[in-house]
């Protein structure tokens, strides 16, 4: 089972690397700050080239949380939506680095859309807790997960669970600590510890059979 679902995926992804999801932003886009007060004047042209511009950068954060690639394409519209919507409220200095602010906030706006999509669809999460000597033991092991490639972890990441899949991605690619992701999903630190423990187990396995399958193929 786990053999045909990351074949498939495997498909997927190549797929869209050849498509234009990932193509970059074209040269004659104009400088960031002009896109900026383009958009909070809901100027169209200017929302036009913002999409274009950060479309490839939106859907892949999407797809790391959501695993159909049709939803995630429209969790990234919902995204630009919040985007437009609010980004007079993004603030930035001519001494700082406006695009690289602009898209660590555009990112939280997506991250936050991804969560909020799969807990009224599908994110059921089991509160329990861990002792603290267990929760503190199991952070300090060594998952062997750093030593293996990243293209291999977020496909592998993908084939997780709707609940391991985002705390995975909250603590380990986004960098949350497990009191923001506690706070984020509405459960205690220690159900965060033991589901981030358990996707490392299962990516593990999902790895272990994905190299396995390469060997015999």
């Amino acid at each position: 089972m786990y053999r045909i679902a990351i074949r498939e995926h495997q498909k997927l992804e190549e797929k869209l690397l050849h498509t234009s999801y990932f193509r970059t932003l074209p040269q004659e886009i104009p400088e960031i700050t002009s896109l900026i007060k383009g958009c909070c004047q809901n100027n169209r042209n200017s929302q036009r080239k913002m999409y274009q511009w950060l479309h490839a950068y939106a859907l892949k954060i999407s797809f790391r949380y959501i695993s159909n690639l049709h939803e995630a394409e429209e969790l990234v519209s919902e995204s630009f939506v919040k985007l437009f919507k609010n980004i007079q409220q993004f603030n930035y200095s001519l001494q700082s680095d406006p695009e690289a602010l602009l898209k660590g906030w555009f990112k939280r706006i997506i991250v936050n859309t991804c969560i909020d999509h799969l807990r009224k669809t599908q994110l059921k999460l089991v509160s329990y807790e861990l002792s603290h000597e267990k929760d503190q033991q199991k952070d300090q092991q060594e998952t062997g997960l750093d030593k293996i490639a990243y293209q291999e972890i977020i496909q592998a990441i993908r084939l997780l669970s709707p609940v391991y899949r985002t705390v995975f991605n909250l603590f380990v690619i986004e960098g949350y600590s497990h009191d923001e992701i506690a706070d984020q999903l509405k459960i205690s630190v220690g159900a965060s510890k033991s589901n981030l423990s358990k996707a490392r187990q299962n990516l593990r396995k999902l790895i272990i059979d994905k190299k396995e399958y390469k060997r015999y193929a």
